[in-house]
């Protein structure tokens, strides 16, 4: 069967070459940015472009600081572990291994969280497998972020040689960053905002508390902004964006369902899921979904997807993670497996994950040095 997979613009920047193009710019080398004594990468979880451009009345300072072509795509599949990993390490999910929020380990029946498993379920630091460019760049590395973040298993994973810095109050996290980067030359500093992503999952992004709080990041940015001295740069981007799925849009795969015949276990998320199949049937469960789901998600089998190159290059390693089939939303729905007794997730209203350009697109603004 040919595939017809959305494909990126040519010459579209990819969300892992960011952190390594502000490392070459303090350098003087970056194609992508003019030089700088200290940099830093502002990740305001959840803020696709398409989102921001819908919402500018709300967030001027921000909507003024870009243009249609200040824009990177973030890898697939478009969720949090999987792009932060990617943003930190340079590399994409077929070499690092994150390959969405829940993945199988192979040879077993356990699919593990891959943002919280490190800490609930023993997965090991080895899991990620590519070197967090806090350790590779040679460089100052600070990581400004909540304090529950310090310590687990994810930020030592993704993080490792990076110096952390938990705030929470907002504004201050900001200035924070805007400090150390201006105090340590040559320095590059990671600065996370996950208010935003909370807000989509629980109201939606068109809530009026989506805004609301797209409002605060934008005030707390213009202030960041006025705070950079001469010579430091930032670049404010974002791990994915961010669609609606109202409940009557959930499509709940309860027991007896057809769909579910010769499917073991599923991973992934509700926008991109990863299918393990029965032994020997692998073919019979593609040629099922395809026929009932293909007019609205993408049904893509593993060696399909490694060789679209939807994984970036995949090692046997992380191949042996994905789902034998993989189901990526098109059209505004989300599966649910509703065979588990844990119903909270069928609360989220925002979601991502999939192909869409309003999951993959993301802005990529310059401040400072780099305006």
């Amino acid at each position: 069967m040919s595939l017809s997979l959305p494909a990126d613009p040519p010459g579209a920047r990819s969300l892992t070459g960011v952190v390594r193009q502000m490392s070459a710019a303090l350098d003087g080398r970056s194609d992508w940015f003019p030089p700088a004594t200290s940099a830093i990468v502002l990740v305001i979880d959840g803020l696709g472009a398409h989102n921001l451009s819908a919402r500018a009345g709300h967030a001027r300072f921000l909507a003024k600081a870009g243009t249609k072509r200040d824009v990177a795509r973030t890898v697939f599949p478009s969720t949090t572990a999987s792009a932060l990993t990617s943003l930190l390490t340079g590399t994409a999910p077929g070499e690092h291994g994150i390959v969405g929020y829940r993945a199988r380990i192979p040879g077993t029946d356990e699919v593990l969280n891959q943002l919280r498993g490190w800490d609930t379920d023993d997965l090991p630091l080895s899991w990620q497998r590519a070197t967090p460019l806090a350790s590779a760049s040679g460089r100052p590395f600070f990581s400004v972020s909540k304090r529950e973040y310090e310590n687990t298993g994810f930020t030592l994973a993704t993080q490792a040689g990076a110096e952390f810095h938990g705030v929470d109050d907002l504004e201050e996290r900001f200035l924070t960053a805007a400090g150390l980067a201006a105090s340590t030359t040559g320095s590059l500093v990671y600065l996370y905002a996950p208010e935003l992503d909370g807000a989509g999952h629980r109201h939606g992004w068109q809530s009026d508390e989506w805004i609301a709080t797209l409002e605060k990041l934008d005030a707390a940015a213009r202030a960041f902004d006025a705070a950079l001295p001469r010579g430091v740069a930032a670049v404010v981007t974002a791990d994915h964006g961010m669609v609606d799925v109202p409940r009557h849009r959930q499509v709940l795969l309860g027991e007896g369902e057809p769909l579910l015949d010769g499917v073991r276990l599923i991973g992934g998320e509700p926008r991109m899921l990863h299918l393990y199949a029965e032994p020997g049937a692998e073919r019979t469960v593609l040629s099922r979904w395809r026929s009932a789901e293909s007019s609205r998600s993408w049904v893509i089998s593993r060696d399909e997807a490694i060789a679209s190159g939807l994984f970036g290059p995949t090692s046997p390693e992380v191949a042996a993670r994905l789902g034998d089939v993989l189901v990526a939303a098109r059209g505004g729905i989300a599966y649910y497996d509703d065979r588990v007794s844990d119903k909270a997730p069928q609360k989220m209203i925002g979601q991502h994950g999939s192909l869409t350009a309003e999951e993959r697109t993301v802005p990529l603004l310059r401040l400072g040095a780099f305006a």
